[in-house]
């Protein structure tokens, strides 16, 4: 064990490092908005479709 720092002088540094944690992916949720909107699009265009069929049966 070493022998206590005197006043006025810094203690010894260690040179050891911990291992930086491994950063995980920086936009997690890029990837479930990309697959959300892939699907709302067709689903969304679907119903447009649909209510146009709709209203375009009605009218005759």
């Amino acid at each position: 064990m070493p022998a206590p720092a005197r006043p006025g002088r810094l203690t010894r540094m260690t040179t050891h490092r911990a291992a930086k944690p491994v950063a995980a992916d920086p936009r997690p949720v890029g990837r479930a908005v990309t697959v959300a909107l892939a699907l709302a699009v067709p689903a969304g265009l679907g119903w447009i479709i649909g209510m146009v069929h709709t209203l375009a049966g009605w009218s005759f």
